[in-house]
């Protein structure tokens, strides 16, 4: 079946590297209040509750859901564990997990920890052992939770939500705690990646942009990664290029060299004129009636962060090391300080021919993994960008 899929995929378009594997094979951290953690609980045996039987879906709870919700009676849906066979044919269920009181959004499952970690629409983040399928914790997100992160050393989890912000908790055994909130981008969080060897995170979201978070280096550092005319659908990370992966419903699939010395984005100066010519803004009644002028549009320069006036920010650049691999608005100081070696692109553009949904990345083989709206999964072959 998967040839087949494969043999229907198109091609990318000429400028993009990658080709279909063969049949044969806005800017700074900042901290939120918490809504605390739960206690925890025993999850029902969903042995002794006969509507349990075939409710649960692994990764995702909205049949279980119906179908309480058809039968009058308010139950709880989650996620459901099976055995897949050695040919890959057959999936014996095993266990359901009574998580959530709505449909499953995420779930991780930690081997090291024997640990099922998922969120729901409830706005709820829980974790259960895989062993005994008892519910050691419940943690209550601000808005529904569309990404969710682990790492295993230091038993943080990263939970990214609609709301466009990113919550850290310590989980211990039975509790967890509130780290620190992130909160960078304009629109919801749709993805996340987390590299635990530089322990860096990214995050990706509604509003086209990636943010990448250097956690345990420069403890916060937020750098932004502008490459998408869309929003952003999923990330992968190749740890051993050190290369990031981003893909979004524009169906293009952009390659990010993270092995580059890049540079965090500057904050937007206010000011009542132009910080260039001294020209009010349209707002500025008192120096507009003092030198007679009429007030000007304000605009900002992406690389100093200086508020502007169109005139004085007529020209256009792209800056890669900031991030912007498209052309921006800069002032023109600063695109005449900006060097043809500044410009050289860090990212590479692919077109995909569908709006992508999931990614994943094989490192060993080198081969990317997508599917999309049009209920088609691709193969590519990412040696040729990835190596």
């Amino acid at each position: 079946m998967l040839a087949g899929l494969l043999a229907s995929a198109s091609q990318p378009q000429n400028r993009s590297l990658l080709s279909p594997v063969p049949r044969c094979g806005r800017r700074r951290p900042g901290r939120a209040p918490s809504d605390g953690c739960g206690d925890p609980t025993q999850a029902p045996d969903p042995q002794a509750d006969p509507a349990a039987a075939g409710r649960g879906v692994a990764g995702g709870g909205e049949y279980g859901g119906d179908r309480a919700q058809r039968g009058g009676r308010h139950q709880r849906v989650g996620g459901q564990e099976f055995i897949l066979s050695e040919d890959y044919n057959k999936m014996t269920p095993v266990k359901n997990y009574q998580a959530h009181q709505s449909r499953v959004t995420m779930i991780l499952f930690v081997l090291e920890l024997e640990w099922v970690l998922s969120t729901g629409q409830d706005k709820q983040f829980a974790w259960h052992c895989s062993e005994s399928g008892q519910r050691l914790g419940v943690y209550r997100t601000n808005a529904v939770a569309s990404g969710l992160q682990f790492d295993v050393e230091t038993r943080h989890v990263f939970i990214g939500d609609h709301s466009g912000q990113v919550t850290i908790l310590k989980l211990e055994q039975e509790n967890c705690t509130l780290v620190t909130t992130f909160r960078g981008h304009t629109g919801g969080v749709t993805a996340l990646c987390w590299d635990p060897v530089q322990r860096i995170l990214f995050s990706g979201s509604s509003d086209h942009s990636v943010i990448m978070w250097d956690i345990g280096g420069r403890k916060g550092t937020a750098i932004e990664l502008q490459g998408h005319n869309d929003k952003i659908q999923a990330l992968s990370y190749a740890q051993h290029t050190r290369q990031l992966i981003s893909c979004g419903g524009d169906g293009g699939i952009v390659v990010w060299n993270m092995d580059v010395e890049r540079q965090e984005t500057p904050e937007w100066l206010d000011s009542d004129s132009c910080q260039k010519c001294d020209q009010p803004f349209f707002w500025n009644f008192k120096q507009m009636w003092d030198n007679k002028k009429i007030g000007l549009r304000q605009h900002h320069c992406r690389k100093c962060g200086k508020a502007v006036c169109g005139k004085c920010s007529s020209k256009r650049s792209s800056i890669p090391l900031m991030g912007f691999e498209f052309e921006v608005r800069v002032c023109d100081s600063c695109h005449e300080a900006i060097t043809d070696e500044e410009r050289v692109p860090t990212a590479t553009f692919h077109d995909s021919k569908h709006n992508i949904v999931h990614v994943h990345f094989d490192a060993t083989r080198g081969w990317l993994l997508t599917s999309g709206t049009d209920k088609v999964i691709k193969l590519w072959d990412m040696t040729p960008v990835v190596s």
